[in-house]
């Protein structure tokens, strides 16, 4: 029997963690989120049901690498041939899905294997997919990726920036779409990542407990009753539920038609020469999130409000911090920013 997740609609509170996720599903060019906190403030139960809320994909039917038959310039070996010789390819439609990594996978496991002796012996190459071939065209949510070996993270990040998997075993290579959502979670007590990689990461959020004492009412009122018939509670959310899923399909449709004029673009600029930022992976990623912030509001022009509404999310993990220095984005300085642009 499947297990019911906790609904997606019904978490309390930790409004950035999910705008900083539904902005991914929206654009998975922002790059994917890190989700940083102690233990017991919903990360994993959060990312986990988002499988709920998540839209449907077309796919090649009996593809291993669930690829797009929109999209021939990006399909697989084993598609590519098939679309050369006819391109009307039998295709089906499916829910993305929340692919999760496990923290004992190792390097073969999530990059895939090839079959060298295979390869040898008949000349044609056979590749064994792994976890980035599953999460083509889905969610990949890796836990305590902070205590992922480190070549392991620049493989997923490499694939996530890249949108291929690149496999070479003996002189032999091999390759395949790998376009996903990448989603990390950590508690910082257990160790941190290096600064090259948390920079890789489009968005990261800080989440922490609840202080109010409605709002921890309110979670534990949610939780019992889930625990007590999740059936019924599950049955009781599904209104709520697909209303976030058509709003996904809604704004990911609206999302090519979003503009923003330059004054946008110079408050972007202005906001991140203002907190320091190296480089302009952070410029382009505010663009693409506050871009993506206006389509999931149902508009087509991006506003300073989308741009306030996204900023500690871009930049919260890029600031340069000194040792022992608290974790924590100004969102004073942010609006006294703002209002100068």
């Amino acid at each position: 029997m499947r297990r019911l997740l906790f609904p997606f609609v019904s978490i309390v509170g930790q409004d950035d963690m999910k705008r900083a996720l539904l902005l991914n599903i929206v654009d998975p060019g922002i790059g994917g989120v890190l989700i940083k906190g102690e233990k017991g403030t919903a990360k994993s139960t959060t990312v986990r049901s988002l499988a709920q809320i998540l839209p449907g994909r077309m796919s090649v039917d009996g593809c291993p690498f669930h690829c797009d038959p929109s999209r021939p310039d990006i399909m697989c070996p084993y598609c590519s041939e098939r679309y050369a010789s006819n391109p009307d390819l039998p295709t089906v439609t499916e829910r993305m899905k929340v692919v999760e990594l496990p923290l004992s996978a190792t390097e073969d496991r999530v990059a895939g294997t090839l079959d060298i002796e295979h390869v040898l012996k008949t000349g044609e190459k056979k590749f064994e997919p792994g976890v980035l071939a599953q999460a083509n065209g889905n969610l990949l949510y890796v836990d305590e990726v902070n205590l992922l070996d480190d070549h392991i993270v620049d493989l997923l990040l490499d694939s996530a920036a890249m949108g291929v998997n690149y496999i070479e075993r003996e002189g032999v290579s091999f390759s395949h779409p790998s376009r996903f959502i990448l989603v990390g979670t950590m508690n910082p007590e257990e160790g941190e990542l290096r600064p090259q990689l948390l920079d890789r990461f489009g968005l990261s959020v800080d989440v922490r407990g609840d202080k109010d004492t409605e709002q921890r009412m309110e979670v534990v009122r949610r939780r019992l009753a889930f625990d007590m018939d999740p059936v019924a509670y599950t049955k009781g959310t599904e209104s709520d539920t697909d209303s976030v899923r058509e709003r996904i399909v809604r704004a990911r449709e609206l999302l090519p038609k979003v503009t923003s004029d330059e004054s946008v673009l110079k408050t972007v600029v202005t906001v991140t020469t203002n907190f320091g930022i190296d480089g302009h992976r952070a410029d382009i990623t505010m663009m693409k999130a506050a871009k993506a912030n206006a389509a999931l509001e149902g508009r087509t022009a991006v506003t300073k409000d989308d741009v306030r509404a996204v900023a500690s999310l871009v930049l919260s993990h890029r600031m340069r911090r000194r040792p022992f220095e608290e974790e924590a984005f100004d969102t004073g300085e942010l609006e006294r920013c703002l209002q100068s642009v």
